[in-house]
This record gives C-alpha cells, sequence and structure tokens, in this order.
C-alpha cells in the first residue's frame, strides 16, 4: 500500500485525502461540537480522544481515569462528517490531530491513503488482542498486506431482517421468527413469498430497493475492486445477480423505491405499507422513533447470510506525544467487558463475540420485538458476515448502482443501465 506522507508534501497528502474524503456525503456537516475533560487536572497524562454518536463512552473514561488516575481524558463529542473532514485538514497540515479518532467503517479506507498519518497498532501490541475480535472487523481495520493495523474496533452493524408480523398474518402465514426465518431461507423463497403477500395483502415485499440491493451486495465475497484498488464490479457476478435480483423485484410491482432518511420513508413503518425491512443492528431505533406500537415489528436473519453497516475503529493519528498511554486506553475501552457496557447502555452492538456467550447478553430480550432476543438475533448474523475488501472509491461507485436502480424504477431497461452505470463509474474513476 502507497504511504502518501513518504512523498515529502503536504500538497500531495493533502490532495489524496480530499479526494479519498469527497464522497457519501449524508448531506452536511454542523458545528456542534462539545467538550470534556475527565479525570484530574494535575494528571500526568492528557489524552484527546474526537468522537461522534451517542457511545456513552464519557460513562466509560469516568471508570478508567479512575483506574489510572494519571491519565486524564479531553472527550469532544461532534458530528461524523464534522469529525472527518476536521480530521482531514489536520493530517493535511500535519498538526491539531488528536491522540485518539473515531474513524466511521465506511470511510476508514479512505483514511488509510494517509499511511504513516496514523500509528500501526501492531507496534503497539494490538497483535495480542486480536482474538477478542471477529475475523472479518478485524480484517477491514488493516492494510491491503495485513501488516498494518489502523484502528481497534468498537461496534458493528450486522444486517438482519426485521419484518411486520401483521403483514405477514394477513397474508396467511406463521409470523414467528423461527417460522419466517425458514419461510425466507433463500432469496429465491424472498421472491416467491414477495407475490404471495402483494397477492393477498396489496403491500410491497419492502418499501425500499436499496435497501434489498445492499443486503444482497454486502453478502458477495467480491464487489466493486480488488486489493489493488483495480475495478472488477464486470469482472464476477455477484454485484449483477443483485443488481438483476432487484430490477426484477422491482418489475413485478413487489418492492418500492421510496428514497431513504425522507419522511415518507419513516412514515411507511408504521402504515403496513410493507412487510420486511433489512438493515443494521441500528436500525432498531429508527423502527421504533417511528413506529411505537410493541410487538407489531420483530426480527429474524436474511437469507442466505448476512452483511455489515456501519461500526467505527479507534485510530491513533502519529503525531499524537503519548501514543502508547493512548493505545493502553483504547484496548481496555474496546475490551469485550466494556463492549457489554456499551451495548447494555447505548445499544452499541460488540464487535468482540466472547459478549455473545456473557449472560447478560444470552438473557437479553426486546419487548418491542415481541420478546425476541435481538441480540442473539445479531450475533448469529455477525458472525456469518463475510469478510470483503471495499476500496476507497466504494461509495462514488455505489451511488451510480443505486442511480441505475432507480432509473429501472422509473421504467428504464436493466441492461441499459447496467451498461451506463458501468461508463459513469469508470468516468468518476478516470477524474480520482
Amino acid at each position: 500500500m502507497k504511504k502518501y506522507w513518504k512523498l515529502g508534501t503536504t500538497t500531495v497528502l493533502a490532495a489524496t485525502l480530499l479526494a479519498a474524503c469527497g464522497g457519501n456525503d449524508d448531506g452536511g456537516t454542523t458545528d456542534d461540537t462539545s467538550e470534556e475533560q475527565i479525570g484530574s487536572s494535575d494528571a500526568e497524562v492528557e489524552l484527546t480522544f474526537w468522537e461522534f454518536g451517542n457511545t456513552g463512552y464519557d460513562v466509560l473514561i469516568e471508570e478508567y481515569v479512575a483506574e489510572n488516575p494519571h491519565v486524564t481524558i479531553n472527550l469532544q463529542n461532534s458530528d461524523m462528517n464534522d469529525l472527518h473532514d476536521n480530521l482531514f485538514t489536520s493530517l493535511s497540515a500535519g498538526s491539531g490531530a488528536p491522540d485518539i479518532a473515531m474513524v466511521d467503517s465506511g470511510d476508514l479506507e479512505r483514511f488509510k491513503a494517509a499511511g504513516d498519518a496514523f500509528n500501526n497498532l501492531y507496534d503497539l501490541g494490538a497483535a495480542d488482542v486480536e482474538a477478542n475480535y471477529l475475523d472479518w472487523v478485524w480484517r477491514n481495520g488493516e492494510n491491503a498486506d495485513g501488516d498494518v493495523m489502523f484502528g481497534l474496533p468498537t461496534d458493528i452493524g450486522p444486517t438482519v431482517m426485521f419484518y411486520r408480523t401483521d403483514v405477514f398474518e394477513e397474508a396467511g402465514f406463521d409470523s414467528s421468527p423461527e417460522a419466517v426465518s425458514e419461510l425466507l431461507a433463500t432469496w429465491e423463497d424472498f421472491a416467491n413469498v414477495a407475490q404471495e403477500i402483494n397477492d393477498a395483502t396489496g403491500a410491497y415485499m419492502m418499501d425500499a430497493g436499496e435497501l434489498l440491493y445492499n443486503a444482497r451486495r454486502d453478502q458477495a465475497p467480491q464487489q466493486y475492486f480488488n486489493e489493488n484498488n483495480e475495478l472488477i464490479i464486470d469482472e464476477h457476478n455477484y454485484i449483477r445477480d443483485a443488481f438483476d435480483y432487484v430490477s426484477e423485484l422491482y418489475q413485478a410491482g413487489l418492492v418500492n423505491d421510496i428514497p431513504l432518511w425522507t419522511p415518507e420513508w419513516y412514515a411507511g413503518m408504521d402504515d403496513a405499507s410493507y412487510a420486511v425491512m433489512l438493515g443494521p443492528a441500528w436500525f432498531q431505533g429508527q423502527i421504533k422513533d417511528n413506529s411505537p406500537e410493541e410487538g407489531v415489528w420483530s426480527m429474524t436473519t436474511m437469507p442466505e447470510g448476512a452483511g455489515n453497516w456501519g461500526g467505527s475503529f479507534l485510530t491513533l493519528p502519529s503525531e499524537g506525544e503519548n501514543a502508547e498511554e493512548a493505545y493502553a486506553f483504547i484496548e481496555w475501552l474496546t475490551a469485550p467487558e466494556q463492549q457489554l457496557k456499551a451495548f447494555e447502555g447505548y445499544g452499541l452492538f460488540p464487535s468482540a463475540p466472547a459478549v455473545y456467550d456473557m449472560p447478560e447478553f444470552m438473557e437479553f430480550e426486546d419487548p418491542y420485538f415481541g420478546g425476541v432476543n435481538t441480540a442473539q438475533v445479531l450475533a448469529e448474523a455477525a458472525e456469518a458476515v463475510l469478510p470483503v475488501y471495499k476500496g476507497r472509491n466504494f461509495y462514488s461507485v455505489d451511488d451510480e448502482v443505486v442511480e441505475a436502480l432507480d432509473n429501472i424504477y422509473a421504467g428504464g431497461n436493466p441492461d441499459e443501465e447496467w451498461q451506463a452505470m458501468l461508463d459513469r463509474v469508470q468516468s468518476v474513476l478516470d477524474r480520482q
């Protein structure tokens, strides 16, 4: 893997990171950063920690500094896009980066382009804790050669099948998780049942074809790029098969194409207009917020495996002056015992499989989903995820695929849209 800092100029690194971080924009940033100093002002070591989201890490940090009074931690919480932008700016300038930076799993590949701008955690002892984590998560934190570890994994987002029991029952099916899992064991089953549900109830199988495509794509062992960052989308059948599958369900009128994150998409969670939502662990909160009645939605595994959407890594920018202390802290924070606490307190799904066997986890039940042990369903999905290389231009390609699928929903020809998508992708990559 190229290490752009060795090229010797800030300008080259800035250009590299700017190109790398230019995609996956969820709609802008905010300027809402909170800051909290946790620990004694007289502590020998001060660590600055940039995080995003509602992690509850402030509570765990209180515990850590009580056990390690020589350390104080300046915790700064901001919008995810802001954090990534500020980290990019700091790395480009060669100053201003924190000791510890949380990076979203979907953006980590882009920051890997910075190479030596981050400490190699293998040099700090990370190999000793590799066995604590799911193998595919650990591999995502490495470089392509497997000799550099950029960050320790925190939470993950294994994907499962959320479904409305009322729609399945109206169609004449047993709505228990075991029965639905057996009913939809394969993607062929999924398409057949989609037709039966539509015939019986008029409901769509899904409201957003993008989520169906994501589910099929994320089960593939190869996607858009190989580990040399060469485009391979047209060199295997996995992506084309997923593309054609969604196209066929669009054309049959069995899947809708409502854009994600829109008011219509949120409202649909409560109106029984569709049967299934395929999504990650953190969709639980989305569903509960928008469809408050308990016992209507349930959860089981997806057909033919699982994927992952979400999670993060804790990285150590190399300009930090306390790398060993910073590493000791993140090793503690991401250990199974702390991951269990983060799950119990804030719903962060663990990347450490030892948590899945802990009594508190195994006995977890969620009355909202009909008393299902959702933790175990998600754990089964997490252990079924396949490792796959995405590449720093993953989102640039993915956006074009989704656009092609939107065009098919609007009446486009699948073969023509596939070729047009490949042409657009090549144009995008040529401009990189």
